[in-house]
């Protein structure tokens, strides 16, 4: 087990963890899941400060970290970036209404022990890869880990909590056909993150990836680059269809949900481009996963979604609440996930 090469580091990308990290990383969620579910107390971060800061809203993400710190015997601070001084980088700046990130990352690496980070979207002019700019930058500056709460390229948390799901219920990964696919929603505001992040994890653990997207929905290249070179160092395959329908055949997990399509945000158009992104949704309102779906998959197989899923548009009533969906064991362990992730950088 590796855990004393994450001590102090950040967490913003599982791309810069070792696999044998990560495997650290879920193996410490498994025995403080158990430990929480045996009722043993682990406070390995006692008196220890997480502040934690929100661009974007949240329900899983602010309550399963604070959460995560009470049981940890530390405690969090929650920041709402429009009820502090906003923190900006160097050129967004707005007098007494912002503080430059240098600044907040130095003053609060004076006052605790870690920052968290939520950016994406709106606060960020939707420029694919601003938030994750931004999360760099408070990095460079603190003297204390970064954690990355969900930014416009990567969201780790998320996708530990996911591939900790998939061992539960499945143990070994090797070979186990992961569907990771587009859905429709009527929301166009939905940043790519969530699959890519994913894909990049789960390519560390020999994973049989098929991607699927409707033309005009493809991720950040840099990232499939990396999703391929993983399933050619680690085992497991990758491939990519424009049909939903085939991807599903005999697969182990499937993962629908929907994102924005990168050509319609900066910086490959000049805004987030509203309408053009809705006449692109529209075009394929039949992306849902239903029980006609399902049945091409294995009788067994997992439904997954990160949460929240938009009920009658990405999946039917009858799928989320049905026996394949784990949903909300996935949601739990954004807790356990996230525990292991914050005793092991910030001991």
């Amino acid at each position: 087990m590796q855990t004393k090469s994450m001590r102090g580091r950040d967490f913003i990308s599982t791309l810069e963890f070792t696999k044998d990290e990560l495997e650290s990383i879920l193996e410490v969620a498994a025995r403080l899941k158990a430990d929480n579910a045996e009722g043993r107390q682990h406070e390995l971060l006692k008196n220890k400060t997480l502040f934690a800061i929100f661009y974007n809203r949240s329900l899983r993400t602010r309550n399963s970290f604070e959460t995560g710190m009470t049981q940890l015997g530390g405690h969090t601070n929650y920041l709402d970036a429009d009820k502090i001084y906003t923190p900006a980088v160097a050129g967004e700046e707005k007098a007494y209404q912002t503080e430059r990130v240098s600044d907040v990352a130095r003053v609060l690496s004076r006052f605790g022990d870690a920052i968290s980070i939520r950016l994406y979207g709106n606060p960020t002019g939707w420029k694919y890869g601003h938030g994750n700019e931004y999360l760099r930058e408070f990095a460079k500056w603190a003297s204390i880990p970064v954690i990355n709460m969900e930014d416009d390229v990567y969201h780790p948390c998320q996708s530990m909590a996911d591939v900790l799901t998939m061992k539960e219920k499945l143990g070994d990964l090797r070979n186990k056909k992961l569907v990771v696919s587009w859905a429709y929603s009527p929301s166009v505001q939905k940043p790519v993150s969530v699959p890519q992040c994913l894909m990049a994890t789960a390519s560390k653990f020999g994973m049989n990836i098929c991607f699927a997207r409707p033309k005009g929905f493809e991720l950040d290249p840099t990232i499939m680059d990396a999703v391929r070179d993983n399933v050619t160092r680690y085992g497991g395959s990758f491939e990519e269809t424009d049909s939903m329908q085939d991807a599903f055949k005999n697969a182990d997990v499937v993962y629908p949900k929907a994102w924005a399509s990168l050509s319609l945000f900066p910086p490959q158009a000049p805004e987030f481009m509203e309408e053009k992104q809705k006449e692109l949704f529209n075009k394929n309102k039949n992306w849902i996963c239903d029980d006609r779906m399902m049945k091409l998959a294995k009788p067994d197989a997992l439904y997954m979604h990160c949460l929240p899923c938009d009920r009658g548009h990405e999946v039917t009533d009858s799928v989320a609440d049905g026996p394949n969906s784990v949903i909300f064991d996935e949601a739990e362990n954004r807790l356990h996930a996230q525990k292991a992730v914050m005793s092991l950088i910030m001991r």
